[in-house]
C-alpha cells in the first residue's frame, strides 16, 4: 500500500502539479486510512469498509468538512489505482454517500476592531521610528504589510506566505497570487499608503529577500509561516486590547462582506477571492442581517406607496 501511495503522490506532484498544501493533505489522509485498513488486503477494500471508515471518522470527532476532504482524497487515490490497473474497480463506484456540512456563516471582524488594530500597529511603528535599523522596527513594518494585505486583498494566509518578490507590481499597485489549483489571479491592494509601506518593507529587507525565494522573511531568514502569522495577529490584538479572537482568515471574510455592503457585484468578489464557484461566494450574502434590514427598508419598492 505504501508503494502505491508514493506512486500516487508522485503522479500528483509531477503530472498534476498540485500545490504543496494539497500534497501534504493527501499524504496525511492516505496514511491515516492505511493505518485503519492495515489488516485488509487492498483488493478487498469495498463500500462496506469505506462506510465503516466514515463512521470511524465521525466517532473520532472529525468535522464534516474534514471527512469530506478525506473521502475526496481516497476517491482520487482509488481512481488513480483503477486507471493504472492496480485494482479492477474503484470501491467508490458503488458507494453513494452524501455528507451534509453544517451551514455555518463565516466569522467576520467588526470594522472598528480592524481600525483599532491597524491604528495600534501604526502608532507603535511611529514610536520606533528613531530606531529604524533595529530588528523590532523591521519586523513591525513586515507585520503591518501582512495585515494590510490580508484585509485589503482578501487573500488566504497560505497565499500571503507563498508570495514572492516577483508577485509584486508596485507600478499599478497589485499582487499576483497563486491560489488553490495553482490558479493565478491579480489583485490590487489599494491605497498609496499601503504601496509606500511595501516600498519601505522592500528597502528594510532588501538583502534578506534577495537571498530568499519568498517575500516575507522570519527571524531565521526563512519564509514566514502560516502559524507565525496567526501568532503575530494574536499578539497584536492582545496588545491593542481587542477581546475578539481574530484569525487571518477572518480578514478575508470581513473584506468580502464589506465589499458586498458597498454594493460591489458578487462576481467581482468571486474573482478577487479566487472562488471556483460563485455558490461559495454567495455565503457572504447571508452574513449581515442588519445590512439586509437596511436594504429592505430603503430599497424595497413597497416604500413607494405608503399612503394607505
Amino acid at each position: 500500500m505504501q508503494d502505491y501511495i508514493e506512486s500516487f503522490l508522485f503522479h500528483c506532484t509531477y503530472e498534476k502539479n498540485l500545490s504543496e498544501k494539497t500534497l501534504k493533505a493527501y499524504k496525511i489522509d492516505l496514511q491515516q486510512f492505511n493505518r485503519y485498513r492495515v489488516d485488509t488486503q487492498l483488493s478487498n477494500i469495498d463500500k462496506t469498509l469505506l462506510r465503516e471508515y466514515v463512521k470511524h471518522l465521525f466517532t473520532s470527532q472529525y468535522k464534516e468538512k474534514s471527512i469530506k476532504r478525506k473521502l475526496a482524497t481516497l476517491k482520487a487515490f482509488f481512481s488513480y489505482m483503477e486507471s493504472e490497473n492496480h485494482i479492477m474497480e474503484s470501491p467508490f463506484r458503488q458507494l453513494h454517500l452524501k455528507i451534509k456540512e453544517a451551514n455555518l456563516l463565516p466569522k467576520t471582524i467588526r470594522l472598528n476592531e480592524i481600525k483599532k488594530l491597524l491604528r495600534y500597529m501604526y502608532k507603535y511603528r511611529a514610536s520606533l521610528n528613531e530606531s529604524k535599523s533595529a530588528y523590532a522596527y523591521k519586523t513591525l513594518v513586515r507585520d503591518i504589510v501582512v495585515v494590510e494585505l490580508l484585509f485589503s486583498t482578501g487573500i488566504r494566509v497560505a497565499e500571503v506566505c507563498s508570495l514572492k518578490r516577483t508577485s509584486l507590481n508596485l507600478t499599478d499597485g497589485s499582487i499576483t497570487v497563486v491560489g488553490k489549483g495553482n490558479k493565478e489571479r491579480t489583485i490590487h491592494f489599494g491605497t498609496q499608503q499601503i504601496k509606500n509601506l511595501i516600498k519601505e518593507y522592500l528597502h528594510l529587507f532588501a538583502q534578506d529577500i534577495a537571498d530568499r525565494e519568498h517575500l516575507f522573511i522570519n527571524r531565521l531568514d526563512n519564509s514566514l509561516s502560516e502559524q507565525s502569522v496567526r501568532f503575530m495577529i494574536k499578539r497584536y490584538t492582545h496588545e491593542a486590547n481587542i477581546s475578539t479572537h481574530i484569525t487571518p482568515h477572518m480578514f478575508r471574510h470581513s473584506m468580502a462582506t464589506l465589499l458586498l455592503e458597498e454594493g460591489v457585484d458578487i462576481r467581482y468578489i468571486q474573482n478577487i477571492l479566487g472562488h471556483a464557484s460563485i455558490s461559495t461566494t454567495q455565503i457572504y450574502t447571508k452574513v449581515n442581517p442588519k445590512h439586509q434590514k437596511k436594504i429592505l427598508l430603503t430599497k424595497h419598492p413597497r416604500r413607494l406607496f405608503e399612503d394607505f
